[in-house]
């Protein structure tokens, strides 16, 4: 989250990817870090020791979220 609110900062649009067990502390740390307004990419945890159609379903989970972000909608 701290190298994605620096990038914000910076202008340049940034999908940070977060698993659900780690939402809440990526809200904790964008508002602490004063930039409330960046959305996290969130999918499925866990990532570790994934197989690879897993892999492929977590990247599926990205795809629309980041173009959503990057887009700004």
């Amino acid at each position: 989250m701290h190298d994605g609110v620096m990038l914000e900062g910076e202008g340049l649009p940034v999908a940070v990817v977060v698993t659900t067990e780690f939402l809440h502390e990526a809200h904790v740390q964008r508002a602490a870090l004063g930039m409330n307004g960046l959305k996290p990419v969130v999918i499925t945890h866990p990532l570790s020791s994934l197989t690879d159609a897993e892999i492929d379903d977590r990247v599926k989970q990205v795809v629309e979220q980041a173009r959503q972000v990057w887009l700004g909608q």
